[in-house]
């Protein structure tokens, strides 16, 4: 059996998976959703909000199919919006230095 402090174990399952073999790359997997599932920091902050983000990015990589395009079109249509705001900003700044 695996010691606690040995390197590579997760210490998940020394606590709430205990009985499933930290070997199993689905185990492995479940112990990484629940560290995901319960981790709460501050949201309020720029780097709660790219952590955010990037869990999306992590997650959306590890989906396929249909999930997979639906994650890439809501991605592409945040980008295309944040385009789109940026150039009526552009333009509206133009227009009111000409004046």
């Amino acid at each position: 059996m695996a010691e606690i402090g040995q390197p590579g174990r997760h210490p998940r399952f020394h606590e709430d998976l205990v009985g499933l073999d930290p070997d199993d790359p689905e185990a492995r997997a479940f112990a990484e959703h629940l560290d995901r599932m319960e981790r709460c920091g501050p949201n309020f902050t720029i780097e709660a909000c790219l952590d955010g983000v990037s869990d999306f990015a992590d997650s959306s990589n590890r989906l396929g199919g249909l999930r997979y395009w639906v994650s890439a079109l809501i991605a592409v249509l945040i980008i295309v919006g944040v385009i789109v705001a940026a150039w009526d900003i552009v333009t509206r700044a133009v227009a009111w230095l000409a004046q």
